[in-house]
């Protein structure tokens, strides 16, 4: 083990033996040498979530209101993973909490620079589809969304919206982000595609389907974030999904992961 240093925060590195080879048919983009992430990495065969790898809610949040993060909205099948959104109210939820329940999963490490990517389909309703990476602590808390997906909202079906936020660091006080957008050739609903991320020291680049559409250079996203998939209302922005979408879900069926030798990967621990 190695003690690093960022922002002031103790991090312990584990080093993550590179005997395994990468998936087939894989290549992910930019320079190497690659070394497979298989904390990061899932085919989702079986029925169950990899436990040691995956939380199947979200630790440190009950999710979007009025949507509750809901650990039974969360299953594998058919060699996916399924994070379903429905219209229910569940006794004993907190204020704010109502008619809608949706699903997070979260990973047991967090990673620092590499290239992520999953296949999947977003859901047809309203509600948003997202992969993205975030860690909090008093001292430190960035973002990255690889992309939130409304594809059941009105002129939001083939937009891939992406972003990256600062909410706070020991000299950034107030929250801040940048966000791109991108209009795929079809409803995201439709079918399965390749989202990925190439996270450096210099830039994050997004990824559809192998092509680079959005890159920008990294000046804050160098703290080691949780990988996300998760389900959530957006009341204010995609509009809550009407009855009849709901159930809906959102598949991934792969999710594959690289660092580049000597980066960092933290945990598992219990996020804060």
């Amino acid at each position: 083990m190695t003690c690093l240093s960022i922002y002031g925060l103790g991090v312990v590195a584990v080093l993550v033996a590179a005997a395994a080879s990468l998936p087939a048919g894989a290549e992910p983009p930019g320079p190497g040498p690659w070394e497979p992430l298989p904390e990061l990495t899932d085919e989702f065969d079986g029925t169950e979530l990899a436990q040691d790898n995956w939380y199947p809610r979200n630790p440190g949040w009950l999710g979007r209101q009025p949507g509750y993060f809901s650990p039974a909205n969360v299953t594998v099948s058919d060699g996916q993973l399924h994070i379903t959104m429905k219209r229910e109210d569940l006794e004993g939820l907190p204020e704010g909490y109502h008619t809608y329940t949706c699903g997070a999963v979260q990973s047991k490490v967090r990673a620092r620079y590499g290239y992520f990517e999953a296949q999947c389909r977003a859901m047809g309703s309203r509600g948003s589809s997202a992969f993205w990476f975030y860690h909090s602590t008093p001292e430190i808390w960035t973002e990255i969304d690889v992309f939130e997906i409304g594809a059941g909202a009105p002129e939001h079906e083939r937009i891939v919206h992406m972003n990256a936020h600062v909410f706070h660091t020991p000299t950034e006080k107030e929250h801040w982000s940048k966000g791109g957008d991108w209009e795929a050739p079809e409803d995201l609903a439709d079918g399965f595609h390749v989202y990925g991320l190439l996270w450096t020291p210099q830039e994050l680049t997004y990824h559809f389907d192998g092509v680079p559409i959005r890159t920008m250079e990294n000046t804050h996203w160098h703290q080691p974030l949780t990988l996300n998939f998760d389900s959530e209302t957006m009341p204010d922005w995609f509009g809550l999904p009407e009855e009849g979408t709901l159930p809906s879900t959102f598949s991934i069926e792969s999710v594959r992961a690289w660092r580049l030798p000597a980066t960092t990967v933290v945990g598992p621990d219990e996020p804060r």
